[in-house]
Parts: C-alpha cells; structure tokens; sequence
C-alpha cells in the first residue's frame, strides 16, 4: 500500500491528495492512509500535511530502498525480490541466510552499512552508512562449479559499464575484481559459491562501490589507494539509479551467458582490463615473481609470461597482483 500511495503523491506533487481521496482510490479507511503516511516519515520521506487539503510529497530520502529501488529497474527479473537493511555485517551473509531458505533466483540484498564488509582472500571493506552501495545477490546457474569463478568477471564487466556511464568516469578492471579509478580502487567484488558434486546450489555476488566516500572518512591506511566516483563524475550521482544500471547490465550479460556462454563476456572484460599487456608482481602462497599478464584464457585464468619466459596459469583465489614498476621502486 506505501508504494501506491507513494506513486498518487508523486504523480500530483505539489499538489496535495486528501486523505479522504487516497482511501477512496486504495479502498481502505482514513485511519489505513495516516498510519502508512506516518510509517513512509519514519522511513524519511518528507511528507506534509495541509490542513484541509491534505498531503504532499516534498523530499524522497538518499536510501536505498525497495520501492525507490523497483521504479528505476528495468530487469525481468533480477532484483524483484530485494531485502533492505540499514545495517548489517555484509550482504554476502545475508544473501546466504535467504538462499539456504529457498530465495528466488536474482534476489538482491542491499544494506546502507555493512560493518563487517569483506573483500578476496579475506580483506575488510570499508562500507559507511549511506555513502556507497553495499549489495550482494543470488544467482542459481545451470553450468558447473569449475565456470563460478567467472561471474566475478561478468559482474565487473557490468559495475564498470554502469559507473562509466557517469560523464567524466572512466574505470578499468584489474584482475580479476577489482575495479580501478585513475589508479586507486573504487569497486571490489567477491564471489562465493555453494555447490555439490557437478552441481551449483547457488553463487552469491558481492559488490561494494564507494560512491561519494569523504577523504577524511576513509581509515588512514586506505587513504592512498581508494577513491569515491564522486570524485571523478562530472554530474550527480544517485545511489538508487546507479544501483539499477548495475542490476540492468547483470541481468543482460548473465542472460548472455546462459544462451552463448562465457566467451562474449570475456571479451568484453578485455577491452576494460588494466592488468593484460601490464608488468605484473604475483604474490602466491608459495612463490613470487614477476611478469608481463598476456591475456585471460577460456576459463578466465590469468596468464603471466615469466622472465624465463615460461607461462604461468594465474588463479583468483591463489595470489594478489600488483603493478610491477621499474628496478629500485618499492612494491
């Protein structure tokens, strides 16, 4: 009911809708239309009452929420279950929580803080309330565990698509999911699976975009190398809007995916990966070295050519990649 009253009072805003008229259109009573008026304030929509006139929607609030979130997606079906929270350790979680009780395919779990935000290889990910987009989602695939570890790339493909639509924006993707602004990281993403002998349960889909995350806010060990899209977008970004481009890219490419296969997305993160043709510094468990990043095979495994020039077969959850600078600079 909020979200048909919402949509009576935006489509006649600045003119007020008594509530005598919003309970006629809805058929409910006039006590039904306060309460829901009184619960769409809580949720920090400004809303004003004209005695004898009745009610007019001045402000919609900067959150991500579901009926916000429902009028500028344009998906068939990814992210029409969607769950909000203000707070919560990490979406990932969330995710899991509704998919192990049986979610729809394409739910979306999006919150304004995560409080324990992790990143690849267990890193935290620093997520304040309302300054970024913090969401993960649900997708349950028809091919083999062994293809998982590429949605990782098919959802960078799609973030990067979205913020480099914003007018002075122009992000690339550093292998494999990390997703880079003049340099420092603007968008990390981390993929989990739950699967069975040939059989995947599900795959959760971790985003984090830090949207317009003040300076003085980032811990000062992050400070060097993070940045905010707001710092770069030449126009006002809306975190609702942007949160729908990403959900509208996702839901194309994985539909790409499951009539032609990989192969077209894979190409696609070609031509916005900043790590192929790049000296690289590969930090594995068991070795370091370093070499020039050729190309990412079918199975979107990154190969390295070795100063010997053996090729190395580089694994996501293995090793962290580095820029490689020339003798004498510090890694």
């Amino acid at each position: 009911m909020r979200s048909k009253i919402l949509n009576i009072l935006r489509e006649r805003a600045p003119e007020p809708v008594s509530g005598e008229e919003l309970a006629g259109c809805l058929g409910v009573s006039r006590t039904a239309i306060w309460k829901n008026i009184q619960a769409l304030k809580e949720e920090g929509y400004k809303i004003t009452a004209f005695t004898k006139k009745g009610y007019v929607l001045e402000d919609i609030p900067d959150k991500l929420l579901p009926v916000e979130i429902a009028r500028k997606l344009k998906t068939k079906w990814l992210g029409h279950e969607l769950h909000y929270v203000d707070s919560t350790g990490s979406t990932n979680a969330m995710c899991k929580n509704y998919a192990n009780s049986g979610c729809a395919d394409g739910t979306v779990c999006v919150a304004e803080e995560q409080t324990g935000g992790r990143g690849r290889l267990s890193r935290g990910w620093f997520s304040p309330a309302g300054k970024g987009l913090w969401f993960s989602l649900v997708l349950e695939p028809p091919f083999l565990p062994e293809e998982a570890p590429k949605c990782t790339l098919m959802a960078a493909v799609a973030v990067v698509k979205a913020v480099n639509s914003y007018k002075g924006v122009k992000a690339a993707i550093k292998w494999p999911n990390d997703i880079l602004l003049d340099g420092k990281k603007l968008v990390g993403i981390l993929t989990e699976m739950s699967a069975e002998f040939g059989h995947i349960n599900y795959v959760i889909i971790g985003t984090g975009i830090n949207v317009c995350v003040p300076r003085d806010m980032v811990p000062p060990e992050l400070r060097e190398s993070a940045i905010s899209l707001a710092d770069k977008a030449e126009e006002p970004i809306n975190r609702v809007e942007l949160l729908a481009k990403v959900l509208d890219n996702l839901e194309e490419l994985y539909e790409i995916v499951l009539k032609q296969g990989f192969k077209p997305i894979l190409a696609m993160w070609r031509t916005y990966s900043t790590t192929i043709g790049k000296m690289v510094k590969v930090i594995a468990p068991d070795s370091t070295y370093i070499g020039k990043a050729l190309d990412i095979n079918e199975e979107g495994i990154l190969l390295v050519q070795k100063a010997d020039g053996t090729i190395a077969e580089v694994l996501a959850g293995d090793v962290s990649i580095r820029a490689a600078h020339g003798k004498g600079s510090k890694y």
